[in-house]
């Protein structure tokens, strides 16, 4: 009964009945599965490529390969992950109490795609992606033209008004699962201008470099008003 289950449920997940169930259990199971990690992220990395290059064909190389790197973000897979159900059926409880929810869910996210490659091959892994998770989970188009890369962009301001910008990070905290919380500060000109909380250093400083566009964003729309007052 329990062997029916998992196959209904792998079903209803992948849109494939596995035939080697043994590697979809090795990918849900959280301390086995860092090989087939490994390899549903290069094949990841093969499909999205694969499917931004066909959808996208007016666009060049370095939109292509920012859309790509949106898609395949390990805070991204972690909520498809969760969205799909894949998540809640990691086994190892005490592992997602230990993490940030997203690591774990991404991380098995790419391991159950390693698993499709080796029981299904290439071709079954695109057709997942696509009708399963691009089909029910993410919007493309939208996230492709979405502005997330904020370091840059904020790199990008301080450069062209010549000023002079910095992050800080503050000592790691821990949040209620006890996972590592990093703060980090975007001084700009000697002032801080957003802070950012994330699992990583990276996602900290790109959520205060998020804060502070939005800061300046803000600042310079009330000199406008002011000025338009003054007139």
């Amino acid at each position: 009964m329990r062997y029916l289950q998992e196959i209904l449920r792998l079903h209803r997940i992948l849109g494939f009945w596995p035939r080697r169930i043994s590697l979809y259990r090795q990918a849900l199971t959280h301390v086995q599965n860092e090989r087939l990690e490994f390899l549903g992220d290069a094949v990841l990395d093969a499909v999205v490529a694969d499917v931004v290059y066909k959808r996208f064909p007016t666009r060049r190389e370095g939109f292509l390969t920012n859309t790509r790197s949106k898609l395949v973000k390990r805070e991204m897979l972690g909520r498809v992950a969760d969205e799909m159900g894949i998540t809640s059926l990691v086994n190892a409880p005490q592992i997602k109490q230990q993490q940030h929810h997203s690591h774990v869910g991404g991380n098995t996210f790419e391991a159950l795609v390693g698993a499709l490659y080796l029981d299904r091959g290439y071709k079954a892994c695109k057709t997942f992606w696509e009708k399963k998770v691009m089909g029910r989970c993410l919007n493309v188009d939208k996230l492709a033209f979405e502005e997330m890369n904020f370091k840059s962009k904020l790199l990008e301001w301080s450069q062209k008004h010549h000023v002079e910008i910095d992050f800080v990070v503050e000592t790691q905290q821990e949040d209620g699962h006890t996972s590592p919380l990093f703060v980090a500060t975007a001084i700009i000109g000697g002032e801080a201008m957003g802070e950012g909380r994330g699992y990583s250093k990276k996602e900290s400083q790109q959520n205060a470099a998020k804060m502070a566009l939005k800061a300046i964003r803000k600042r310079n729309y009330e000199y406008h008003q002011c000025n338009k007052a003054a007139v």
